[in-house]
């Protein structure tokens, strides 16, 4: 039996592991408990590690959000709404979700759902009136987009 794949860590170590993995990119306190889990730490040291990370500012809950909230707008294209419930599946709270969507200005969120409604149209090779707007509207509300503008796009742009 390999006893290797059950050695683990003491606090120290684990601690060092995790300041060089929260330094690396921003990161929730789920993604570092679970990192911490991997790494075969008992409960009392995992609440020990986590608190010395906030403390040092390695962790900190609201600048993630900020972050994921600007990275995901603006790299992926990702609406108010994809964005919250991804938010909240990491377990960030309400207040941060809102700090994070607090960091996306409303003229860019509109121009940036304008410009990306008008190149999925493009791209789409439908002929058919009505599925032409179906694959538009399902794009953009799979993205996060809020309904409302979804269907008001949808029906600007196909006509």
């Amino acid at each position: 039996m390999n006893y290797n794949s059950y050695k683990s860590n003491t606090i120290v170590e684990a601690q060092k592991k995790l300041e060089n993995y929260c330094a690396y990119q921003e990161r929730c306190h789920k993604e570092v408990k679970n990192k911490l889990v991997q790494l075969n730490m008992i409960p009392e040291a995992i609440d020990l590690i986590i608190v010395h990370l906030i403390e040092h500012n390695y962790l900190n809950e609201e600048r993630y959000a900020r972050t994921f909230a600007r990275g995901k707008f603006r790299i992926k294209n990702w609406g108010r709404q994809r964005i919250t419930l991804e938010l909240k599946r990491k377990g960030i709270s309400k207040y941060n979700i809102n700090q994070g969507l607090s960091e996306i200005e409303e003229e860019e969120y509109i121009t940036a759902f304008d410009s990306l409604a008008q190149r999925k149209l493009e791209s789409i090779k439908e002929t058919n009136k009505l599925k032409r707007k179906k694959k538009l509207a399902d794009y953009l509300l799979y993205r996060g987009w809020e309904s409302h503008l979804v269907y008001e796009k949808v029906n600007s742009l196909v006509n």
